[in-house]
């Protein structure tokens, strides 16, 4: 086996997490019916490796590990296809192997059916054996085959199932992901509408028309959000959008959207980052508009006046970007956990992150660039981004 088919076997098995895995009832009845069908007292399901086989479901005998050059299943495997040996003792592959010979069994029959993935790959077999001579009739090899593609159908229906449930939950995270982040142009869509709304004594005709207009904008934001979101998600965050894009553009309508909180907390938003960049519109506002938001939010919660700067420098071919704040920072060793889902430091079940510190650097990468933290010039946090320069 070359070091590749190695690496793929071990994937493939890896995918169907039977290894070390508790014992699975609809496994062990296939092994048990296969050694029903054929008249035999042992019956194995064996996973194997490039160092190890695995019996993961056995009938009369304890299911073990053992070295890859004691397994007769692995030799069998060499050629994958129905394998039947009257007689292991008279057949050179196995005469010598300690199956056969005492040091661990006394085998005669053996048979065995690969077990072969959809994708090909060979990843083990169902094999039954008997310490005396004998053959399996054209039914019973044709029945051992079927319970080889049985096993496989099994395996892929759990992993397929699990793949579904864990998709469902990334599904339901991000969907609370986004309600928070449809929460800032949508609380600023109120606030206009309820500028709008006061008396006219209050409020002059073209105040009233300037809150409109900026909830209607909001608003429009706010459906773009939903849609692109959505399909960043659902493709996996690896294609977004790519047009000519203003920063300082991007972050003004972030603000806007954040305006609420911003007079709420009295925090000051200074942005030096007139660049022009080439990605995803709603992708970028989203980003901002979690970075701006976190900093604003725990710079309050910490006592001070929220303070964010951003800025923008050229490198060789890129530009780095930062947000930088007054808060409480994070500690150098919860830097990298921070981006795990959801987290900061140790507020970790604090409410209102937004789309998380993962799909922003999802989001980041996603346009060919990197995402870090590091110490605030203004004492707090400070986010840096790398993004490529537009041509």
């Amino acid at each position: 086996m070359t070091a590749l088919q190695a690496e793929t076997r071990r994937d493939a098995i890896a995918s169907y997490r039977v290894i070390d895995a508790p014992q699975q009832e609809d496994l062990q009845g296939l092994v048990e019916l296969a050694a029903t069908l054929s008249g035999v007292s042992t019956a194995v399901i064996n996973i194997i490796d490039d160092e190890k086989q695995y019996q993961i479901a056995a009938t009369g005998v304890n299911a073990e590990i053992c070295a890859i050059e004691d397994s007769m299943c692995a030799v069998a495997l060499r050629s994958p296809g129905l394998l039947v040996v009257p007689d292991a003792s008279q057949d050179p592959r196995f005469a010598s192997n300690p199956f056969v010979t005492g040091v661990i069994g006394n085998v005669r029959f053996y048979a065995s059916s690969p077990l072969i993935t959809p994708a090909g790959i060979p990843i083990g077999t169902i094999c039954i054996f008997d310490t005396h001579v004998r053959d399996l009739t054209d039914e019973l090899r044709h029945g051992l085959d079927l319970i080889a593609h049985q096993i496989v159908d099994v395996l892929e229906l759990r992993r397929t199932s699990r793949e579904l449930e864990e998709s469902n939950h990334q599904l339901e995270r991000f969907a609370g992901q986004i309600s928070h982040d449809l929460r800032n142009p949508l609380t600023a869509v109120a606030g206009f509408i309820e500028i709008a709304a006061d008396s006219p004594e209050v409020v002059a005709a073209p105040d009233v028309a300037d809150a409109l207009a900026r909830a209607d904008a909001a608003a429009t934001r706010m459906d773009t959000m939903i849609g692109d979101l959505l399909s960043f998600a659902r493709i996996g965050g690896a294609h977004p959008r790519r047009q000519a894009l203003v920063l300082a553009d991007i972050i003004d309508t972030v603000t806007d959207d954040l305006t609420p909180g911003l007079t709420l907390t009295g925090a000051t938003v200074t942005v030096d980052a007139d660049i022009q960049l080439t990605g995803d519109p709603t992708l970028l506002r989203a980003l901002f508009q979690n970075l701006i938001a976190n900093a604003v939010k725990f710079g309050h919660a910490a006592g001070v006046t929220p303070q964010v700067d951003i800025h923008a420098v050229p490198l060789d071919a890129t530009w780095r970007i930062t947000v930088d704040d007054n808060g409480p920072g994070v500690p150098v060793a919860q830097r990298e956990r921070v981006f795990g889902l959801m987290e900061r430091g140790d507020e970790e079940d604090a409410p209102g992150l937004g789309i998380g510190p993962s799909t922003c650097r999802r989001i980041v990468e996603a346009h060919g660039g990197t995402i870090g933290i590091g110490d605030s010039p203004l004492g707090g946090a400070e986010v840096w981004i790398i993004l490529p320069r537009s041509e």
